[in-house]
């Protein structure tokens, strides 16, 4: 199998500030790429911990880090159970986090995990096929109104509504290939298209099926309440609905004041919780695009925390005034 290419590799290594005898996480652990440059990074005693919901990915990675034996602990749970692994494993706290969301290359080319429209098989999508409906569960049980509000809220889809009258009308649909090819049928691939006419249809089911937008920002706050003093979280996201919760959270912890615009004071403590280390989104340089096509779309963003823990409590009106 051919190994998974990590994104913003070096740029990612270099927000995380990786030193000797450095606790890290790598909260999606994928094929061990990032893993790997942590391990190398803090050599000789730095420790990792990884999780992935992906049990196949658990097992590859424990082959890519052999070389590192004693310095690292795989888990197999969703990243978003970050709080209660470091618990469940009495770590202490980390002084860099990672969370790469953008699915591996071993989904993409394992045509039996059913997430690429360019090989045929089974319409899956789950990343832990222990549990969870499939993508073609969805695409066979939706109304028409659901349907088109997956494909337009998840995959900014402008077709969406007439490509949910025509998948109720042909279902059931079991394939990939089936499902790729009614998309073209609604939306006929032009010679100018960049993009497969199937890739907005597919990233939003991927969205649903695996649950990718739920939670985020509790994920993004509980591994800042976990990290170290000083300690940086590096996120990297792939489409512009995670980008802009990542930036939202990131924005609420480095102000310095979160009260809501109606009070007429402060009453948060006006003072920054962390500090911004990318003002802009990080981006693939030309190079690793042409090298690396997954890169393309890849956002990096990175804080510091300077102390503290999240004020939870002042978020959900914060968060609703950036809409």
């Amino acid at each position: 199998m051919s190994l998974h290419k990590p994104v913003l590799l070096n740029e990612a290594i270099t927000y995380l500030n990786c030193r000797p005898g450095g606790f890290y996480v790598d909260c999606t652990l994928g094929m061990a790429g990032h893993s790997r440059a942590i391990l190398n990074a803090s050599s000789p005693d730095g420790f990792l911990l990884g999780l992935d919901r992906d049990e196949e990915a658990i097992r590859i990675a424990v082959e890519q880090l052999k070389q590192f034996e004693g310095r690292f602990q795989l888990v197999h749970r969703d990243y978003r159970m970050l709080t209660t692994v470091l618990e469940e494993n009495s770590f202490r706290s980390p002084v860099g986090i990672l969370a790469d969301l953008g699915p591996s290359l071993l989904h993409f080319t394992s045509p039996e995990r059913g997430f690429s429209f360019q090989t045929e098989g089974p319409l899956d999508m789950r990343m832990d096929r222990s549990q969870g409906e499939t993508a073609a569960d969805i695409v066979n049980s939706r109304s028409v109104s659901d349907l088109a509000r997956v494909f337009r809220q998840y995959g900014e889809e402008n077709a969406a509504l007439k490509l949910a009258k025509k998948i109720v009308e042909q279902r059931p649909i079991h394939t990939t290939a089936e499902l790729s090819k009614l998309v073209e049928s609604v939306k006929p691939r032009r010679r100018e298209d960049k993009i497969h006419p199937a890739t907005k249809t597919f990233q939003a089911l991927r969205i649903v099926v695996n649950q990718e937008l739920e939670n985020l920002d509790t994920f993004v706050f509980d591994a800042f309440d976990v990290l170290a003093d000083g300690g940086r979280l590096v996120v990297i996201a792939f489409h512009s609905l995670e980008d802009r919760v990542i930036k939202h959270c990131f924005q609420f912890l480095s102000a310095d004041c979160r009260c809501p615009k109606r009070l007429l004071e402060c009453r948060c403590g006006g003072s920054p919780l962390s500090k911004m280390l990318t003002r802009k989104p990080v981006e693939a340089t030309e190079a690793e695009v042409n090298e690396n096509p997954a890169s393309r779309s890849a956002k990096l963003r990175a804080i510091e925390k300077i102390a503290g823990q999240v004020p939870r409590e002042l978020w959900p009106e914060y968060s609703a005034s950036r809409r």
